[in-house]
This record gives C-alpha cells, structure tokens and sequence, in this order.
C-alpha cells in the first residue's frame, strides 16, 4: 500500500500572495484574477475621490465623520476563497469600529467603488459588482475617467438599482455621502495644455 502524496498545487490565495510586485490579484469564483498598477488617469480619479470623501467622512473635515475611507483593501467575503480590491471602500464606524490589525477586510464595506479602465471594465460590471450584492454592500459607484462618468448603484431587496448617472463637471451628492458635495471634474486630469511656440 502506498503512501498517498500530499496536493502540492498552491491554493488561488497562495497564487495571489505570490504575485510581483505593481500586479494586484483577486479570487472571483475560485478564480484568479490580475491586473497591473492603474494609469495615471485611474490614479487621479482615485486620489479626487479619497480626498473629496476621506477629508469630511473620514476625518470630520466640513463634513460629519463617521467612517473609514480607505484606497484598494482586501477585502475577504468568504476567507482566501472569495477575495477583492475595490480602488476605494468605506465603513461606518459604527459598523467597523477599528481597523484590522493584517491585510484582510472581512467585515463587508457600506460602500465601494471602481474606477474603470479599459483592461478592468468588464470584471467591475461583470462579475465584481453581481458579487457585491449577495453580501450586502449597500452602495457601488463606477467611475471612468475616460469617459468621465459616474454611475451610482443602490442595493434594494438583493438588486442593484441605478439610482444617477453624472458626467463631466456635474455636482455629486450621492448616497451614502450625500452630506456633502463636489465637483465631478475633481476626478479628471486635466486636458492637456498645448505647448506653446
């Protein structure tokens, strides 16, 4: 009789946690899933977002408080099996008092959004916002910066409804953070200026 020998084929989270260095990884359906570091448009859009949002909610800043703003967590809805990076998420305090002390989010965020690029677009709307809902994320907003828009998602009885669709320089007060508002173009790099002769 033989000994049986061991399964040695690394598990989707070893394979994320091996990944280099500029590749952000993510399990969707007990897949792997890898993109590289986001362009400077994606960034630009990310930073707007955090400092629009992070200054009055998550730190009181001309705004009411309340909450953890953070950019690109790890998110574990099902541990090491089911694992995402939202470019932003964000938690009520009252929900989420203290941060984890490791990498691993596994209390689910009130909020989320993604940025859009053209290599990520697909599994933003296709499978990452679909997984979304059954966890009971309340609210999901994709922005694209190259097509300058922001779509606003409510979770209503287990289905995401639209609930705005802005563009360009349009004001945002949106739900959950409609205690505030800003400017969507604080989201857009600015075009560039042409060289002057």
């Amino acid at each position: 009789m033989s000994a049986a020998v061991p399964n040695r084929t690394p598990t989707a989270y070893q394979r994320l946690c091996a990944l280099p260095e500029g590749m952000t990884g993510e399990i969707i359906g007990g897949e792997l899933h890898t993109q590289p570091r986001p362009s400077g448009k994606h960034a630009q859009a990310q930073t707007g977002l955090n400092v629009d949002l992070g200054g009055p909610f998550g730190f009181g800043r001309g705004g009411p408080g309340g909450w953890w703003i953070l950019p690109e967590p790890e998110l574990h809805f099902v541990r090491d099996t089911e694992v995402v990076v939202p470019d932003l998420a964000g938690w009520r305090r009252e929900r989420m008092p203290d941060l984890p002390d490791d990498h691993r989010f596994e209390v689910v965020p009130d909020w989320v959004c993604e940025i859009l690029s053209p290599g990520t677009v697909k599994k933003d709307r296709v499978l990452k916002l679909p997984l979304y809902a059954p966890h009971g994320v309340g609210h999901v907003w994709l922005v694209d910066p190259i097509a300058r828009t922001l779509e606003a998602f409510e979770l209503r009885e287990q289905a995401w409804v639209l609930i705005a669709a802005l563009k360009d320089d349009d004001q945002v007060q949106l739900p959950p953070f409609e205690a505030v508002s800003f400017a969507l173009s604080d989201l857009w790099a600015p075009d560039a200026i042409p060289p002057t002769d």
